[in-house]
């Protein structure tokens, strides 16, 4: 089995992706955006960069996706690679910094990959309000993030509800504004015992 872990920058997901690895003794995979050589670029000049970055991200994504499926183990995913292309590469096209040329050659190589792929046994998609991911961004101080716009957020928090609700798989949603399991021990056992409960279901 795998689980994915969707949402928005700032929702939580490298952290939910540590906490239920550990809870289910599953392997995890993060998303290691830090490490994608265009992400630095990107925030400076998107209109330039927008490409590059969103094909280096799909190339990584495959990558992951073909270690987990050769391993043969249990896996937590920070990030799917769904959202690379219905929302980041989309919102990117729609927002006039990805031509539509580059968009549609994109899209043609997503299609291609994403056939080749199984969906994941559980997606679970961290929802929040803008204003929740700014304040999360700023926390965490990342430098490559710090001029990232709360328009742009909005964006793809869009994006994000368009996709999780043409999304046919199987869904379980964390409203990060009501479940605040980054800073409330309470709610994180909560989302922990639910998450829990719905992968020992998809397991029978």
């Amino acid at each position: 089995m795998y689980i994915a872990i969707a949402g928005n920058i700032g929702s939580g997901k490298s952290y939910l992706t540590q906490l239920l690895s550990k809870r289910l003794g599953w392997r995890s995979h993060y998303e290691e955006s830090s490490d994608n050589p265009y992400i630095g670029d990107f925030y400076d000049n998107m209109l330039r960069w927008s490409f590059n970055l969103q094909v280096y991200f799909l190339g990584r994504r495959l990558e992951q996706m073909v270690d987990i499926i050769s391993s043969g183990c249990n896996t937590v995913v920070d990030r799917t690679i769904f959202e690379d292309a219905r929302v980041f590469a989309t919102n990117l096209h729609r927002s006039g910094l990805l031509s539509t040329r580059d968009y549609e050659t994109y899209m043609q190589i997503y299609n291609l990959t994403i056939k080749l792929l199984p969906e994941p046994d559980l997606l679970i998609y961290l929802r929040s309000s803008t204003v929740s991911l700014v304040g999360q961004i700023r926390k965490r101080g990342r430098v490559y993030e710090s001029s990232i716009e709360e328009s742009y957020l909005a964006g793809l928090n869009e994006l994000y509800e368009e996709w999780i609700a043409e999304y046919s798989g199987n869904v379980l949603i964390v409203d990060i504004d009501k479940e605040d399991f980054v800073s409330d021990k309470v709610e994180r056992e909560r989302v922990l015992d639910r998450i829990s409960a719905a992968v020992a279901k998809r397991a029978l």
